[in-house]
């Protein structure tokens, strides 16, 4: 495999890689996170809270970097599929790490909770203090953090793909 002739920038890769270990801990920080009653619960629903906004922040400037600075081109030979199959996974992975902290500070705002991030950030409430909303917004998360889930499996698939069976340029350039 030789040296990819197109890379994506220094900082283009520094936050890609940051927000995967930070999207895949939440992942599992939250699953932890629902699946326990032990003493842990707070202090991982404190986590959770800080690293979903600490993702709001890193992907709003991703997202501007990544207008600032597109990404290489694909391989010409991908077939046309393929493309769309990219190019439609990559902004659903935008628009879930958007929509997943968003959902999250809702939730919690329509439960009455405090949000407080970084063990002292209080933020304000975004909705008033409603049950029935809650309800809605809490199953949404699960549903939009499976949804994640998926996504990021799909994501690193196609990266083993390309690294190991195309053994073309598309992981090297990001790597």
């Amino acid at each position: 495999m030789s040296r990819p002739a197109h890379r994506f920038t220094l900082l283009s890769r520094l936050l890609h890689w940051t927000m995967a270990a930070l999207v895949l801990a939440m992942l599992f920080i939250g699953i932890g996170m629902v699946s326990t009653v032990s003493p842990r619960y707070a202090g991982l629903v404190s986590v959770h809270k800080s690293i979903g906004i600490l993702i709001l922040v890193l992907v709003a400037i991703r997202l501007v970097n990544r207008l600032l600075n597109p990404p290489p081109p694909l391989p010409a030979d991908l077939p046309r599929v393929q493309v769309i199959a990219a190019t439609a996974s990559h902004w659903l992975l935008y628009c879930l790490m958007f929509a997943l902290p968003l959902v999250g500070w809702a939730m919690l705002s329509a439960a009455g909770s405090p949000i407080v991030v970084f063990g002292g950030l209080h933020l304000p409430p975004i909705l008033p203090h409603d049950v029935a909303v809650f309800a809605v917004l809490r199953t949404a998360h699960t549903v939009l953090a499976l949804l994640l889930f998926a996504t990021f499996l799909a994501h690193l698939g196609a990266a083993l793909f390309h690294a190991l069976i195309r053994r073309d340029e598309v992981l090297p350039s990001m790597v």
